[in-house]
């Protein structure tokens, strides 16, 4: 039992961004049974069984990668797709075939995570269609290591997930879809295991030219749908309205005006209808101003990734042309709109390191100032967790939210130095460290 005037914790010594509605600072906070419980002078004026000093550190709110394929980078790690070094070899086929090794791969990729101040991610896509997949981290089988690990407390991360249909990156029919959204899924603590809703892949990616477009590429093609069924718009169309009606949250890969164009008249038509957290579009690469305002209004959003816009800007240059590459990947747009936008690395795509994807925000943003770090840190915190529907109780630095902290050697709002400078020094979750850069 606690007595009142004790606390597991205090953290004091240093900046404590909070990225509460007042964007307000603290000089100190308590911590009991995982859950702030005082701030300030009155968290100072309880007894603490133990103490972080932060020694003129700076904590923000612990970081949440809202769209990140932990399981898959487990498995590949240190190998990305884009990379310093893309000649490097690159591991292909089958990369986990046992319980063990997918436990390994888990465990791995929290490892990294715990290392890079990451506290929170979405992991977007296990299920049963990839069950033959090729790489073997996005099946049923990843799904039970998942919650072994899980219940065995194993965990160093939060996790939310979204449960896929059909295959990665590839077709899924709507039969398939009905099946899977009947089968239940397993019993977690949603504060470590949240699995929320469904991933649908609408379309590809514009360097490939296979983003469903209204204005045709070079080659005259358009991209189309990957779902399948009586024909693809209506399988499409389908599948969300069967998954918002069950309640799950949707999350649709669309990278293509024309498919993001079909999620929202399937949004729409369903009355702006709200699940355990916010719907989104994954991407939105070629989103156009009319849209980003229309989802904003049915309060759905975007999970966007701009170091991978950063990595392929020049391919997809080529399909694209001038004149649309200037208003692709509309960051801008989807910040000056106030939609619910999250900034996302898509790793093992590209780095999990979310100080790399801030810095692409801000190059993408062509701005560096207090208030603009501040906005993209929110991204990455306080709007993530309402993209994990779990804004009540994680995401900002407030009492009764749970106890999730990234310590930075420096403070990093301050304008003028890449966020890359801001080492992490320790990572807490629900009060407990999990990383420190001393030990």
């Amino acid at each position: 039992m606690h007595h009142r005037d004790e606390a597991d914790l205090i953290i004091r010594g240093g900046r404590i961004h909070r990225f509460d509605a007042e964007e307000s600072t603290a000089t100190a906070l308590a911590v009991r049974d995982g859950v702030i419980v005082a701030l300030d002078e009155k968290a100072e004026a309880l007894r603490a069984r133990d103490t972080v000093e932060l020694d003129g550190r700076t904590a923000i709110p612990g970081v949440n990668d809202a769209h990140l394929h932990a399981a898959w980078l487990g498995a590949r790690w240190p190998h990305l797709f884009f990379s310093e070094d893309p000649a490097a070899h690159q591991p292909s086929g089958r990369l986990v075939s046992t319980p063990a090794e997918r436990h390994a791969a888990l465990l791995r990729a929290w490892r990294l995570l715990a290392e890079l101040g990451i506290t929170s991610y979405t992991e977007p896509g296990i299920g049963p269609g990839e069950d033959e997949g090729e790489t073997g981290c996005f099946g049923t089988g990843m799904l039970d290591a998942y919650v072994e690990l899980h219940r065995a407390g194993a965990q160093t991360s939060r996790v939310t997930m979204l449960r896929l249909f059909g295959t990665i990156d590839g077709e899924s029919t709507l039969e398939d879809f009905e099946r899977g959204l009947r089968m239940p899924a397993p019993q977690t603590d949603p504060r470590w295991l949240a699995i929320t809703g469904v991933k649908i892949f609408a379309d590809g990616i514009p360097p490939l030219a296979t983003a469903w477009v209204q204005e045709p590429y070079a080659d005259g093609t358009t991209g189309h749908l990957l779902t399948r069924g009586e024909d693809p718009v209506t399988a499409f169309r389908r599948m969300v309205e069967l998954a918002v009606r069950d309640g799950r949250q949707v999350a649709v890969h669309a990278t293509g005006d024309r498919s993001i164009e079909e999620f929202l008249l399937a949004l729409e038509g369903l009355g702006a209808p709200t699940a355990s957290g916010p719907h989104y579009v994954v991407h939105g690469d070629l989103a156009t101003p009319d849209q980003i305002e229309r989802l904003r209004r049915i309060g759905a959003g975007f999970a966007v990734q701009p170091l991978i816009a950063a990595h392929t800007h020049a391919w997809a240059g080529a399909q694209l042309g001038p004149a649309r590459l200037a208003t692709a990947w509309p960051l801008r747009e989807m910040l000056d709109a106030g939609v619910l936008t999250t900034v996302t690395s898509d790793a093992p795509i590209a780095t999990p390191d979310w100080r790399a994807s801030l810095d692409a925000a801000l190059a993408l943003l062509g701005a560096d100032a207090v208030g603009t770090r501040r906005a993209l840190l929110r991204r990455m915190t306080a709007d993530a967790a309402r993209q994990d529907g779990a804004e009540a109780w994680k995401g900002t630095l407030e009492t009764g939210k749970v106890a999730d902290l990234t310590v930075l050697d420096e403070d990093p709002l301050e304008p003028g130095r890449p966020f890359a400078a801001a080492g992490v020094a320790r990572t807490i979750v629900g009060g407990r460290t999990v990383f420190s850069s001393g030990s």
